[in-house]
């Protein structure tokens, strides 16, 4: 395990905090790799229901790729005999994770950064937080992330950072999508709780099927979605927590979810 990620297990959320505050917790390749091992661990153990991303300190939730001159693991880094890269490797691992990861945005999120951001799941962010892919500035456009971007932001608004490399206010990134609230600095743990408390209540088996269900369907053609969605509402049906959910709602009384 590396300093450059906290790993910490909170109750029933695993939070994984970028801990780079002096680099703007910029991303490199164990950055990375911490993250994505981290994810994959997660669903092995069933007390976990949900998982935090978030940056260390105030000023960044991340702030992309670490650009420094010697920078380890610098992200256009390539092997021509092996041209995988490992942000490629997490996407993966977080499109494939069935647990629901929620985007702690505690300040900017630009480049890189935005596109672990449109990664997760939901986000909630501060209201002093900007947005942006500023890569045309330096010569390059956020073709890694874009992806992500494209299926979380409206087409124009979309090109219109990546073209210009403007950045948007959270208020713009609410308005866009790209966040599902925007909330002081002083009241973003309380904001993340109300959040959590919503998430972990919720039946753990309908969760994970129902994130399984909308990887899948997002890029099917309409006719395949809907036979899939007609498959997989019958297997639902039939788990321990949708009989433990009917049961509950008939007598009137708190779920208890087994995650079966």
């Amino acid at each position: 395990m590396t300093d450059a990620v906290l790993v910490e297990r909170r109750d029933a959320v695993l939070w994984l905090t970028i801990n780079r505050p002096e680099r703007r917790n910029a991303i490199n390749e164990t950055v990375i790799r911490t993250i994505a091992g981290a994810i994959s661990d997660a669903p092995k153990n069933p007390a976990i229901r949900a998982i935090v991303l978030t940056g260390a300190g105030d000023k960044a939730f991340c702030a992309g790729g670490d650009l420094a001159p010697a920078a380890d693991g610098a992200p256009f880094s390539v092997d021509p005999a092996n041209p995988r890269n490992f942000v490629v490797d997490l996407f993966k691992v977080i499109e494939d994770c069935p647990l629901p990861i929620i985007a702690r945005v505690n300040g900017h999120a630009l480049a890189g950064g935005l596109g672990l951001l449109c990664a997760c799941d939901l986000a909630v962010a501060v209201d002093t937080a900007t947005f942006g892919t500023p890569e045309s500035r330096i010569g390059l456009f956020p073709m890694m992330i874009m992806p992500y971007l494209m299926r979380t932001l409206p087409r124009r608004r979309l090109m219109e950072l990546c073209i210009t490399g403007d950045p948007i206010t959270a208020q713009e990134a609410l308005a866009a999508g790209l966040v599902n609230e925007v909330v002081p600095a002083t009241e973003l743990d309380a904001a993340m709780d109300r959040w959590l408390d919503r998430i972990t209540s919720r039946a753990p088996t309908a969760i994970r099927l129902g994130k399984m269900g909308f990887h899948a369907m997002q890029d099917m053609e309409l006719r395949q979605a809907l036979e899939y969605a007609q498959l997989m509402l019958p297997m639902m049906a039939r788990t321990e927590d949708a009989k433990e959910g009917f049961a509950a709602f008939q007598q009137k009384r708190q779920p208890n979810w087994t995650g079966r």
